[in-house]
């Protein structure tokens, strides 16, 4: 059975999810920890051999990491029927009890499901914590889940879930899509409450989508800090930039951004303090790319604008740690 919060008028989140008899929350650990995994381009087929290694690379991930909460950043299952691809890439995280949420990609709703649809379709597998979000906001997937303390039903930090859609929408101006103006009041307006709440103090925050900022081109070439990790392809941003990366700047509470999309970079940097980052490719040969499957780990320590990540292959190897403190 699942009990939903909702309040402010322009937004709902979840913060509560009861599986099967007894309430789950997101919180951190008795190590003041949470650590998030975040597998992204998984393009799974259920009925291909090729995608095989996802279900390897999730399974080796999940036992390795022991995660708090998953997420899946975008072209997840990219084959009809979605919902038999949805049960089956899911299972893992299912049988292990741990919270997932989704957002949306660019592939994700080219096949037998519209892209509105998609977060309704999959609402009632457990342990789900997706959000379709305002329909007055546009896009498919703008929530925030706040963390809990450990030993009390505060928040003290938010994951902020974001629909970066999927195409131009005005012809020969790039190729993909961007935040619409909608979005970034949802969230300047989010965050600004979530401050008011704490005291006039921002909450450390984190920030996953699909498609990379303008920004991450920036980052690679001229950041605050030697990138870690690799760029093979160029940064398939969005032409047009909207503002969402300058509201983070001046909300301060966005410490790091996690996407996907370029399969061949894996890459984190930060630009004026706030940690740009790639997930780390999951999927198989299904689709382009050579790097080894993987998934990108994150861990929040409860109380600082503090991060640790690195990323964890299919083989169980640990590479790429990089801790970000965030002033």
């Amino acid at each position: 059975m699942r009990f939903i919060l909702s309040f402010f008028s322009c937004f709902l989140f979840y913060s509560i999810i009861v599986f099967g008899g007894g309430p789950k929350y997101l919180k951190f650990n008795e190590e003041g920890h949470f650590k998030i995994v975040q597998f992204t381009d998984t393009h799974f087929h259920f009925d291909s051999p090729k995608s095989n290694v996802v279900m390897k690379t999730i399974e080796k991930v999940l036992t390795s990491e022991n995660p708090d909460f998953v997420i899946f950043t975008g072209d997840i299952i990219t084959k009809a029927p979605l919902m038999k691809g949805w049960k089956i890439i899911t299972d893992p995280v299912i049988k292990r009890e741990i919270p997932w949420a989704v957002t949306l990609g660019n592939h994700d709703h080219e096949h037998d499901v519209k892209r509105e649809n998609i977060i309704p379709l999959i609402k009632d597998i457990p342990y789900n914590l997706t959000s379709k979000g305002n329909e007055q906001v546009h896009g498919y997937g703008n929530y925030v889940l706040p963390v809990k303390k450990n030993s009390a039903d505060k928040t003290a930090a938010l994951i902020y879930c974001m629909d970066s859609n999927a195409y131009t929408p005005i012809e020969d101006i790039g190729k993909y899509g961007w935040f619409k103006f909608s979005q970034i009041q949802w969230y300047r307006e989010t965050s600004s409450r979530f401050i008011k709440k704490n005291a006039g103090h921002p909450l450390p925050s984190l920030a996953f989508f699909h498609i990379p900022l303008p920004e991450y081109t920036e980052a690679w070439e001229k950041g605050d800090m030697t990138p870690v990790g690799i760029k093979n392809e160029e940064v398939y941003s969005p032409a047009i930039n909207t503002g969402m990366f300058a509201s983070m700047l001046q909300q301060k509470d966005v410490m790091g951004v996690f996407v996907g999309h370029d399969h061949v970079n894996d890459y984190v940097s930060s630009l004026y303090g706030i940690a740009l980052a790639y997930g780390r490719f999951s999927g198989g040969g299904d689709t382009y790319g050579d790097l080894t499957s993987g998934a990108r780990v994150i861990v929040m320590e409860e109380n600082k604008k503090h991060f640790t990540t690195w990323i964890r292959l299919k083989n169980g190897k640990k590479i790429n740690e990089y801790t970000h403190s965030y002033e």
